[in-house]
């Protein structure tokens, strides 16, 4: 999968947050029984576990999985920094915040390859975010598949659903979305990305195994106090359209520049998703 940098992961954590679907997270947390043991998927610098710790009750026990060492070093700096006490426990940490008590291992894992292997561990919680636009409907079958065995409990949030509204309008708009999500459908590493379909096909596979499911918006909603964000959002977003060649270069530049003017906003769409296993 294509890598992201821990700057890029730290601009977008505070609209990532703002985003999510507060019923959802209060439904996972009456859905797990203390003590919760979590496996976070491209766990990225750990922003999923500074969402959804304080919801989740005093005694957690987090496995962060991600292929990027140098990604899992910066969670590790983050998760210290954002705790009110830390202290080394082996290779992990073991983190206070809020009266809660977080153990935190970090494992360095393809997950290409597939999912089982980051679910050895039989936790009660796998979680993800901004992860399966990326992946392939064959990707996340085998996911489902390994979460159902476990018995886990699955969550995520902010999937991209392809859904924009830039503002103000552009006469580009639509054909830099149209090649963005032609782009989207590109390979990342994990065969044929299911891009805005993903939400969809995760709630097919884990309806397939008899979990009930429910999905919420989360969108983003960016305006002047993330014009930082914005900028690199459209700046990559363009260069994601010239990618294609459905745009020409000038084209993509000049909805660029026009992007990251003052007075830009978007409203970039989400959805987050709850998969509850079926009772023993």
């Amino acid at each position: 999968m294509s890598g992201f940098s821990p700057d890029w992961l730290a601009l977008r954590e505070p609209a990532d947050h703002a985003a999510r679907e507060p019923g959802l997270v209060a439904a996972l947390g009456r859905s797990l029984r203390a003590p919760v043991r979590a496996v976070d998927l491209g766990c990225g610098t750990g922003s999923n576990l500074r969402a959804l710790a304080p919801h989740l009750g005093p005694a957690q026990d987090w496995v962060l999985v991600d292929h990027d060492p140098a990604l899992l070093a910066a969670a590790r700096a983050r998760l210290a920094a954002w705790a009110e006490r830390v202290e080394e426990a082996g290779d992990g940490l073991i983190l206070d915040r809020g009266g809660a008590r977080i153990a935190v291992r970090f494992r360095v894992l393809d997950l290409a390859a597939g999912p089982e292997a980051a679910l050895s561990e039989a936790p009660r919680l796998v979680t993800a975010a901004a992860l399966f636009d990326l992946v392939s409907e064959a990707w996340i079958a085998a996911l489902a598949r390994a979460v159902a065995a476990a018995g886990a409990v699955f969550y995520t949030a902010l999937t991209y659903d392809g859904q924009e509204r830039w503002t103000p309008p552009h006469p580009a708009d639509a054909a830099i979305h149209a090649a963005f999500l032609a782009h989207q459908g590109g390979d990342k590493g994990f065969g044929p990305s299911t891009g805005p379909a993903a939400t969809a096909a995760l709630a097919r596979a884990f309806r397939s195994h008899g979990y009930a499911v429910e999905t919420a918006n989360s969108p983003w909603r960016l305006g002047p106090d993330e014009a930082d964000l914005l900028h690199q959002l459209a700046e990559g977003t363009a260069r994601a359209a010239a990618e294609t060649g459905r745009v020409a270069p000038d084209e993509a530049e000049a909805w660029r520049e026009a992007r990251q003017a003052p007075g830009t906003g978007a409203v970039i769409g989400h959805r987050d998703l709850l998969a509850v296993p079926p009772p023993a």
